[in-house]
Formats: structure tokens, sequence, C-alpha cells
């Protein structure tokens, strides 16, 4: 409903769900175009956003060591289900199967209900009367407060925030985002700064 929202048609939403399996990544893109972005900051925010699979990709290879004519279909099921159950499993052959599995369905799943939600945002008409345009940001926080555990996860997030908020007007639609995504190497530094200090202060 979020993408139908945002001007795509029922087929570019289901094609996005098809070739873009990855939910962050789909929020932001058809976020930044309901909010009249330029399709490329759009795809760009998308891209930073997914970046974090290719890191799972590389655990994934060792875990699973798939065939090397099986990979590159392997690689669209790499998501933060699919690696949290794989690395679970205490055997390669249980990895491999929990991997699938769990690909396998929420694959499907997520795209069945892609279909089923664009043809209710059709069926629905204007989708801004009805306030959809608030769902993709709702589910995106809703999936990750859970995730922030840390201070340091806390205080990225946070920094995040102002930087995506405060440059909402002075920016263009969609580089807000990007910008936001500053807030991990800078929390991070920060971070390393601290325990440098301690350890400093320890070794006195």
């Amino acid at each position: 409903m979020t993408s139908a929202g945002s001007g795509l048609t029922i087929w570019q939403t289901c094609a996005l769900s098809l070739l873009v399996f990855t939910g962050a990544s789909q929020f932001a893109l058809v976020g930044a175009l309901a909010a009249g972005g330029n399709p490329l900051t759009a795809a760009a925010g998308a891209f930073f956003l997914g970046v974090r699979n290719a890191f799972y990709g590389l655990r994934l290879s060792q875990l699973l060591a798939l065939p090397r004519a099986v990979r590159p279909f392997a690689a669209q099921w790499v998501i933060d289900e699919t690696s949290a159950v794989a690395v679970a499993q205490p055997t390669r052959r249980a990895a491999r199967l929990g991997f699938a599995v769990t690909g396998l369905s929420l694959y499907v799943l997520w795209n069945l209900t892609t279909l089923l939600g664009a043809l209710g945002a059709e069926a629905l008409g204007d989708t801004d009367a009805w306030g959809l345009d608030a769902a993709g940001p709702a589910v995106f926080l809703a999936l990750l407060a859970p995730m922030l555990k840390t201070a340091t996860e806390r205080a990225v997030a946070g920094l995040a925030v102002l930087l995506g908020l405060g440059l909402l007007p002075v920016l263009p639609a969609g580089m807000p985002v990007l910008v936001a995504a500053l807030a991990a190497p800078v929390a991070l530094w920060v971070e390393g700064r601290r325990r440098e200090d301690r350890l400093e202060e320890g070794d006195r």
C-alpha cells in the first residue's frame, strides 16, 4: 500500500518486491519517492540500506559453502532473517536447510502480501486520504526499535533521526536519508575514542 501511495503501479510494486527482497530498502525507496524525491536519489538510499546484506553474505558463504552455480540464486535470499536462522544452526546441513526454508517461505509470503496490499490500495483509491503514507516509516521503526540494545546503537539511531529531520527543509527529498547514514561512522568514532581514553587511564 505504501508503494501504491508513492505512485507506483501494481506491477511496479510487485517487481520491486521480487527483485529487491529487503524490506528496509523497499520502504526507503518508496518513502523517498512519496516525498517527491529524485528516483536516483531514492535508489541510492535503498542501496546503502541494503549494503549490510553483503556482509551477511560474506559470513554465509563460509557457513553454507554452496556450489558456485547456486550462489547467485541464494544471494537473493540473504536478509536479516535467513542469516539469523542459518547462523544459529549447529551443523552445515542444518544451516543450509534453515536458510532455504526461511528464504523460500519469506520470499513467497512477502511477495504474496505485496500483491494483496497493492490490490487493496488500488481498491481504496487515494491512499493519502487514509494516511497510508505513514505506514512505511511506522513499520520500519517498529522493526528497528527492538534491535537498539546498546548505548552505541541508540546513539546512532538518535543522531540519524536528528540529521534526517534537521535536513528535511534544506536538502532535496531523499538526500536526508543518505546524509543520516553518516551517523554510524560518527558514533563509532566517538565510541572508539572513549575506549582509547579508558585504556590510557587504565595504563596510568
